[in-house]
């Protein structure tokens, strides 16, 4: 078994175009997206058109669920401008995509955890907004009920894999489009990836166990950039630019 999993695309077309050329040119026809597909000051309406004419199997991420679950003057500033920008068709396609799904009867596809879409898993925000790696204690408890070897989650947009004591192992690809982010909840923090690169990862079922190859992919973030400073998003546009909030 061999596939890609995708994730935290947020509107930025650019990027989901330049990760699925890298996947093509490797010669992989399955796909797998964890959510956080379209909010964003980007283009919301261009990277849905992408994902529905893309084979792939998809779940849903909180900021997904925020564009079906609550009115647009409900919405943060990241899901009222991606909601704008969708049709009764785009929402209805959406809407029938699951927050959790077993793929291939080895993987679990969660976006967070597979309770709660909204918790870090692999990684822990302390009080004085220090993100870190997750205790094991705490990863291994998050996994309790999950039979799948592989369980791949996402959500916080760094790309990281842990191997659970039993030895099964749990992978974020990292995002495909927003390589850096603020956020208030647990604790004030920042998210950094430290390079613009859209990201994702490359799986494959080996006699050994899982193989597991993050992938970084130039493309024309500038360009992205330049479409969130327009939209008045000056953090996001900083971390397109140079994969840093600044």
């Amino acid at each position: 078994m061999r596939f890609a999993a995708i994730a935290d695309i947020h509107g930025n077309y650019l990027a989901l175009e330049a990760v699925l050329a890298d996947i093509h040119a490797h010669g992989i026809a399955d796909i797998v997206d964890l959510g956080d597909m379209l909010s964003g000051p980007l283009d919301a309406r261009r990277t849905i058109e992408i994902l529905m004419q893309l084979e792939a199997v998809h779940v849903l991420g909180n900021h997904d669920r925020y564009l079906l679950d609550r009115p647009p003057e409900k919405m943060g500033s990241w899901d009222r401008p991606a909601h704008a920008q969708l049709d009764a068709a785009h929402l209805d396609w959406l809407r029938a995509q699951p927050a959790t799904r077993v793929f291939r009867d080895q993987v679990l596809l969660c976006h967070a955890t597979p309770d709660n879409d909204e918790v870090y898993w692999l990684d822990t925000v302390h009080p004085d907004g220090t993100v870190a790696m997750s205790p094991l204690d705490r990863i291994e408890q998050l996994a309790q009920g999950v039979t799948q070897s592989l369980i791949l989650c996402a959500h916080t947009h760094l790309a990281r894999s842990v191997r659970l004591r039993g030895g099964r192992l749990i992978v974020n690809p990292g995002s495909v489009g927003s390589p850096g982010y603020r956020a208030k909840h647990p604790f004030p923090h920042v998210v950094e990836a430290g390079t613009p690169h859209a990201r994702y990862a490359i799986m494959e079922l080996a006699r050994e166990g899982w193989c597991v190859t993050f992938r970084q992919v130039p493309y024309d973030h500038e360009a992205m950039a330049e479409l969130a400073r327009k939209n008045g998003q000056p953090t996001l546009a900083a971390a397109l630019a140079t994969g840093w909030i600044g």
